[in-house]
């Protein structure tokens, strides 16, 4: 049962990733006059989204197989460590790339 739900959640997260890529890209073609940098972080930012949520999912699953109470708190304590730490780095480019567009906005036109 658990890992019929844990498919299940897979795959909605696989149509809801699909989905998100699709409408991306319509935004994209239709808007034209779309800075290279709010792509940029629009793109970071659904990227990022993926990792975090295949993360959760690889977590989930290897919570499925565990064998013990502290197997599972192993893993979660691997699993919180991870995050934080993917989410500081995420942070850190994210600030990066807004200030780079933030840049690239207020820079004169020639």
């Amino acid at each position: 049962m658990a890992e019929t739900s844990f498919k299940q959640a897979r795959d909605a997260f696989e149509k809801f990733l699909g989905g998100a890529q699709a409408a991306a890209g319509s935004i994209e073609e239709r808007g034209e006059s779309m800075r290279a940098g709010a792509k940029d972080i629009s793109t970071k930012a659904l990227s990022f989204a993926e990792t975090n949520v295949q993360a959760s999912l690889d977590y989930a699953q290897s919570l499925i197989h565990a064998k013990d109470l502290s197997e599972i708190m192993r893993l979660h304590g691997e699993y919180v460590q991870a995050q934080m730490k993917a989410l500081a780095e995420q942070a850190s480019e994210m600030g990066q790339t807004v200030s780079r567009a933030a840049m690239e906005a207020t820079r004169p036109k020639h």
